[in-house]
């Protein structure tokens, strides 16, 4: 009974993570954005492609965007899971962690 409630919650999550996803991409995007900007003066981070740019500026904003996209997807997924554990009483991820 408890694996059917589990995989009945695991696809009302699907929706809800889908959610969380887009909305801590667009926060992700606007952190690095502001970051970028107090770090280097600059309204746009180079691209891997800029020509004009060196290798250590186009790395080290790939590092900066990397490292800010990963903490807020944790932080992000860690909100939504204790939300709906909190509500419903069952961990609405499979296994004992991983990424999908």
């Amino acid at each position: 009974m408890a694996k059917q409630k589990k995989k009945k919650l695991s696809l009302v999550y699907q929706p809800l993570g889908l959610v969380l996803s887009w909305a801590g991409g667009a926060l992700a995007a606007a952190a690095f954005r502001r970051t970028w900007q107090a770090v280097r003066h600059e309204d746009d981070a180079p691209d891997a492609l800029d020509r004009d740019r060196g290798w250590g500026e186009i790395l080290l904003a790939a590092a900066v965007q990397g490292a800010i996209f990963a903490v807020v997807r944790s932080a992000v997924d860690r909100t939504g899971a204790k939300a709906i554990e909190r509500s419903t009483g069952v961990w609405p991820a499979k296994g004992h962690g991983g990424r999908d």
